[in-house]
């Protein structure tokens, strides 16, 4: 029977033995996405505030102006998700210049809005919600735009996930949905009520989607790196045995920290007492778990990770009590940058970084590496109340509410492109539309998911 994928072997290799980027170039990119979020903010155009009719969480599609919604939602497309391409593909080579006229632009409109009207915001929840959700978003389209990008030969390999040394744009993916949920999961918002019946019901689709992908990529024999979780394990399984690990294991959010770090410091000591060894080794036994070692061990660093996330959201955003509010925005905005600041120092000092160590979460400054990178994005939008317009739009807003689901989508749709273009062929032209029309399909699906008030929680 012929293949689905005849190129699987080529498209492995086109993805294996990279050695990724500097951390400078990886800092200056992720200010790029940081500020493009701004500079659309600056715009001011959003749906709400174009005579519409002002939506709630829970609002179906009903008496709300889809025209205005599409314009808004278009108006999105082209300021965020086109610039983040251009800056990953053809713009790659000019990323430090892009960061500087990123931020001239972005002085440009400030100054241009100055004495048009008053535009610092008061702090106080919504506007902290609000950044918190761009926050989100920002990296997850991000993620979602890499993992088609990546396939294709405009997409620079440095910034691939790479093999055993090095730092790359591509290694922060899997990490950065974790910080990003565990900083306002249920548990930093300190609900407890939480029993195993709730955490077998809450994490049931996600296993059901890792059996899923499972068989959908054995059946079209999709490429897959088995180095990247072994050779059954996938995502989804990673995320449903962290939510159900911290779900039986409920502890209040500020013990959170100290229990993640012993999980990464005892971690760390049995992989200083030999376990690297095993878990950077190509051999394979042919029982299950030693076909996927590297899935089932990582489990420990990102749970240890998601604790250290629910602490950090919970003393930043959140109080000790299951009825506190949201800190006021000034208060978290200086915290958050203090953070930052100790990670990127940290991390500056530190003499290397492992790819492979950051993916089985080894060492803790690689579980630093993915914490700084995600309060580096945080920390830059924090300062949304400084620059003038709104203080959302309606793609973040569609992002945010279907954080998972949208993950679900773009793997989907990337895998339909990969079955049916040899992406190693196409010519850069080609390459850049596929990945515009990818972008636009993924983003209008979410915009119009979200208009009609539908939200699949999975996690």
């Amino acid at each position: 029977m012929e293949s689905f994928n005849p190129n699987k072997h080529l498209k492995e290799q086109f993805v294996s033995n990279l050695t990724g980027s500097s951390k400078l170039e990886i800092f200056f990119l992720l200010t790029n996405f940081s500020i493009l979020i701004l500079l659309r903010h600056c715009i001011g155009f959003n749906w709400t505030n174009s005579g519409s009719v002002k939506k709630d969480d829970n609002a179906s599609g009903s008496g709300k102006n889809l025209k205005a919604y599409i314009t808004a939602l278009s108006v999105d497309f082209i300021c965020i998700a086109v610039p983040y391409i251009l800056f990953m593909t053809v713009l790659a080579e000019w990323t430090y210049g892009n960061t500087i006229l990123m931020f001239v632009l972005l002085l440009f409109m400030r100054t241009f809005y100055r004495n048009r009207s008053s535009y610092l915001q008061e702090g106080g929840i919504n506007s902290i919600r609000a950044t918190i959700s761009s926050y989100r978003v920002s990296m997850m389209l991000g993620t979602c735009l890499c993992i088609l990008a990546v396939d294709f030969k405009i997409f620079p390999r440095r910034y691939a996930k790479t093999e055993t040394y090095g730092t790359s744009l591509m290694d922060l993916g899997v990490g950065s949905f974790v910080v990003a949920n565990s900083v306002v999961s249920r548990q930093a918002r300190g609900i407890s009520n939480m029993s195993l019946r709730y955490a077998l019901r809450s994490t049931s689709p996600l296993i059901i989607l890792g059996f899923a992908r499972l068989i959908s990529t054995s059946s079209v024999n999709y490429q897959i790196h088995v180095g990247e979780y072994g050779v059954h394990w996938n995502f989804f399984f990673t995320l449903a045995a962290v939510a159900i690990l911290t779900l039986i294991i409920n502890v209040h959010p500020k013990y959170c920290g100290i229990l993640g770090s012993f999980i990464l410091i005892g971690y760390q000591a049995l992989l200083s007492c030999g376990l690297n060894k095993y878990l950077l080794s190509e051999e394979r036994k042919a029982d299950i778990f030693s076909q996927n070692k590297e899935g089932i061990f990582s489990i420990f660093g990102y749970w240890g990770m998601y604790l250290l996330g629910v602490r950090i959201g919970s003393s930043l955003f959140f109080g000790d009590n299951a009825d506190s509010t949201l800190k006021t925005k000034k208060w978290a905005t200086t915290r958050v940058w203090a953070l930052c600041l100790f990670f990127w120092r940290h991390s500056f000092i530190s003499i290397f970084s492992t790819r492979k160590l950051a993916r089985f979460m080894f060492f803790p400054h690689a579980n630093l590496a993915i914490t700084k990178s995600n309060f580096q994005v945080l920390a830059i939008l924090m300062l949304s109340d400084y620059v003038p317009g709104c203080k959302s739009s309606a793609l973040e807003e569609a992002f945010d509410r279907n954080l998972l689901a949208s993950f679900l989508l773009a793997n989907v749709l990337t895998g339909l492109v990969n079955l049916s273009v040899d992406t190693l062929s196409v010519s850069p032209i080609s390459a850049l539309a596929i990945l515009f029309a990818y972008a636009f399909v993924l983003s209008f699906a979410v915009g119009f998911a979200d208009f009609l008030g539908i939200k699949l929680k999975f996690w």
